[in-house]
């Protein structure tokens, strides 16, 4: 063994390498994202980013059923799309161990909701780990590929953005030496017709059963008894909160293992107290299975929110009565998110906000548009329901063209063409335009299916956005840079016009990119400025009025123009080196 500090994501990297997978396919989606990415590092696996969860835990699963040790890594609400075969492959079952992680994110840091998913595992019957710090990842995760070959069902692994993203010693051991098992042809198995999934589901039921007796050991749930009248039932970050927050005046149970929960060891352990607190991030998950076994003795959430993120100050306070002496977050200014100086989509959304339209928007960093000043976003409900909604609304407002449907690259090929195929398919004249920045850039420039790399960096075949939206029966396709502004401004203007289906791709790489070239520095001359202050209706961080002046600031500015483009008084000039 060898000891080394790890996030949590690189920890179950780590442990599913230890494990001999040789298979992941995964979204990027933060929390979850630096999953994929640390197990590149490991020649022996195969990675790939996939279109979607969907597809990504579809291919998990193949690899699975023939024989290998296969990683599908996702974020919350990327669980909503993968449901489809997790709740089927629990029926199926695997050969090869199969394990989905999973990173919630409460307090919503770079979410659209707070799901808990925990509650998913119990619906799909599937069993879940969930890890305290990233020695656990790491153990949990390679553990659980033995649990999944044993019980023949996918193991989810339940973080959250706390444990994903912080750091702790590791215990690195060598990987095992796994041989890919042998493929056997079982129609009653891997078909699953009804006839076969009726007795599928008897043994799903059966398998839950089998794993009480892991349950009720100590192997993931532990009791940390400190002699004391009061105890607490934990698990995961809020473990470490509640730890760190009540030290040695309670006794913990940490839950490690979500499904099947204990029955016997909650309630042995919960008849020494007067008083049980069971303290938890979200949902009511762990409290509402100890009131169903009769223990009547629980404080839950009667006592902590149903919403965001619990803390030591806050666990302390509820309990101990503790108040903490300032905020912390008394002196920090706020600090609201922005669109990068050159970013593409700034010009974009600052034509469509010109044009008075409704915008049905998407989640990316473009999502950003809807925020002052630009305030050029109306919707945003998930990932490819721009393209959707746009034609619901088209429809219900019955032709009246006053909506555009905005979308990314990579969010279009998550799931943005199949609502295309349905404008097209049902008569719809909604206009779709695709944010071609040339990478997932919300999510920290992963590569996607449209931008000519692999996950590796290495070439590969790159989606025709063009030609697809063709394909699908889009007659009128225009590609447009966002910094030639009034050529954009004009192309959105004809195609909110026609009485058809269109899409435009606004077609420009991310500056954040190291390939994106840069532009030479704007700067203002004051003696031509008439301080009509239009330029800074982008929002672009680079430019700030002091004094009362417009200026630009040389560090940061990208070169980008799209400054440049706005002014009509020609006051914004390169600077010259």
């Amino acid at each position: 063994m060898t000891k080394t500090i790890l996030s949590g994501n690189e920890a179950v990297a780590r442990g599913a390498f230890e494990a001999g997978v040789s298979f992941v396919s995964s979204y990027p989606g933060t929390p979850s994202t630096e999953i994929t990415e640390a197990m590149i590092q490991y020649p022996s696996v195969f990675c790939e980013w996939a279109p979607n969860e969907k597809v990504a835990l579809e291919a998990t699963l193949g690899a699975s059923i023939c024989g290998a040790r296969a990683l599908s890594a996702m974020k919350q609400v990327g669980l909503n799309v993968a449901a489809d075969p997790l709740f089927t492959a629990s029926y199926s079952g695997v050969n090869g161990g199969l394990v989905i992680a999973v990173a919630d994110d409460p307090h919503i840091h770079s979410s659209q909701n707070e799901q808990d998913s925990r509650n998913y595992f119990r619906a799909a019957k599937i069993m879940a780990l969930e890890p305290a710090d990233s020695e656990e990842c790491r153990r949990f995760t390679k553990e659980a590929f033995a649990l999944s070959e044993k019980y023949d069902t996918p193991v989810a692994i339940r973080l959250v953005t706390r444990i994903s993203h912080s750091q702790s010693v590791v215990m690195q051991e060598e990987p095992q030496a796994y041989q890919l098992k042998k493929y056997t042809k079982n129609f009653a198995k891997y078909v699953m017709l009804p006839v076969n999934a009726r007795e599928r589901h008897v043994q799903v039921s059966q398998r839950i059963i089998d794993a009480q007796e892991l349950a009720e050991s100590d192997h993931y749930n532990q009791i940390i008894d400190n002699n004391s009248q009061i105890g607490v039932v934990a698990g995961g970050a809020v473990f470490q909160y509640a730890r760190e927050a009540l030290g040695n005046r309670v006794s913990y149970l940490k839950i490690g293992l979500l499904n099947p929960l204990p029955q016997g060891l909650l309630r042995n352990y919960c008849g020494r107290f007067e008083k049980v607190y069971v303290i938890e991030e979200l949902d009511p998950y762990l409290e509402n299975h100890m009131r169903s076994l009769g223990i009547d003795n629980v404080v839950g959430k009667n006592l902590f929110p149903m919403e965001g993120e619990l803390s030591v100050s806050l666990i302390r306070e509820r309990i101990l009565g503790i108040r903490p002496s300032m905020k912390a977050t008394e002196a920090l200014p706020a600090r609201p998110p922005v669109l990068c100086s050159g970013c593409p989509h700034r010009p974009l959304f600052y034509a469509l906000k010109r044009q008075r339209l409704l915008v049905s928007g998407d989640i990316g960093c473009y999502t950003l548009g809807a925020l002052k000043p630009l305030l050029a976003m109306d919707t945003c409900i998930c990932m490819g329901a721009s393209v959707s909604m746009a034609h619901g609304i088209n429809k219900a407002r019955k032709g009246e063209k006053k909506v555009v449907a905005v979308i990314g690259d990579s969010t279009f090929v998550h799931s943005g063409i199949t609502g295309l195929i349905d404008i097209v398919y049902n008569g719809g004249t909604s206009t779709v335009i695709i944010l071609d920045n040339s990478t997932t850039g919300m999510t920290g420039q992963q590569t996607n299916p449209a931008c000519g790399a692999d996950i590796y960096g290495k070439t590969a075949p790159s989606v025709d956005l063009v030609a697809l939206s063709q394909a699908v029966g889009v007659r009128r396709v225009k590609v447009v840079n966002p910094f030639k502004y009034k050529l954009m401004y004009d192309t959105i203007a004809q195609e909110m016009a026609a009485p058809e289906p269109s899409v435009i791709i606004v077609q420009s790489p991310c500056t954040l990119l190291k390939t994106t070239a840069k532009g030479l520095n704007r700067e203002v001359d004051q003696n031509l400025c008439q301080k009509c202050r239009l330029c800074m209706g982008l929002g672009c961080p680079s430019l700030s009025v002091q004094n009362q002046q417009t200026l630009v600031d040389p560090l940061t500015c990208a070169g980008c123009s799209a400054c440049q483009n706005l002014c009509r008084f020609g006051a914004i000039k390169e600077r010259l080196p």
